[in-house]
């Protein structure tokens, strides 16, 4: 008998070390995502061999492993910002990081500094795109790449669709409500920019953005539409 998916549970696995991180995606694809992983999923040994040939260096395990399992699952990844494949990996042009992933618009991108490459599972950090470029400089994001991974999964399942997904700009009242009846997600603190917190409802996977802003993913419409009965507002996608 399979064993249900329990988010919290393996979640809380998942931002300790690498193998819990991919056997928490492995899980939230299969129960949230609507597709377990596939080997058709990743990209090919040929294609993150190819990339390290172009660039000179070596990839670190953590990210080979993810382009391995689920590089190819765009759902997963690039709903909103963008995960670059293999064949898009580069070096920025003050030679100080691997960028792997952008902003949607550009804003940001992230990358692993070339010195932390040789770690099989790196920090990554974060660099904003600023009107004045000699400012812009790479700072601290999340202190392993499988972190960054689980993070970039939950984040980008908030993007999936309107009849998944929804965003309100909450008030005092419905901060209140999320706290009395979600779970807080064990997942760290996030180092740069606003302070943000993960929590679980009724089958609903939610995301505070500092006061200013909650984004919230049903596993079903159902889930959702009971989210909004519970938390009252100006819903975004809300047409019933």
């Amino acid at each position: 008998m399979t064993r249900e998916f329990d988010l919290a549970e393996s979640l809380a696995r998942g931002v300790e070390g690498r193998n819990g991180a991919w056997t928490f995606i492995e899980g939230f694809a299969a129960d949230w995502a609507g597709a377990a992983l596939g080997r058709d999923d990743g990209w090919t040994e040929a294609d993150i061999e190819a990339a390290e040939r172009r660039l000179g260096l070596r990839l670190p395990a953590a990210l080979r492993e993810a382009y391995a399992l689920f590089g190819l699952r765009r759902d997963l990844t690039s709903n909103h910002d963008v995960l670059l494949g293999p064949a898009e990996l580069y070096v920025d042009d003050a030679k100080e990081a691997l960028v792997f992933r952008h902003e949607n618009q550009g804003a940001s991108s992230w990358g692993i500094l070339l010195d932390s490459l040789p770690d099989d599972d790196p920090a990554v950090a974060i660099r904003l795109d600023l009107a004045d470029k000699g400012a812009e400089r790479w700072e601290g994001w999340l202190e392993r790449l499988s972190l960054c991974f689980v993070e970039i999964v939950l984040s980008e399942s908030l993007q999936a669709g309107e009849e998944l997904c929804d965003f309100l700009e909450p008030d005092d009242d419905t901060l209140e409500l999320l706290e009395a009846n979600c779970i807080r997600l064990p997942f760290p603190a996030y180092p740069v920019g606003e302070q943000t917190r993960w929590f679980l409802g009724q089958g609903v996977l939610l995301r505070d953005d500092d006061g200013a802003a909650i984004l919230a993913r049903g596993r079903t419409a159902e889930d959702l539409d009971r989210l909004r009965d519970l938390m009252p507002g100006d819903w975004l996608n809300d047409c019933r």
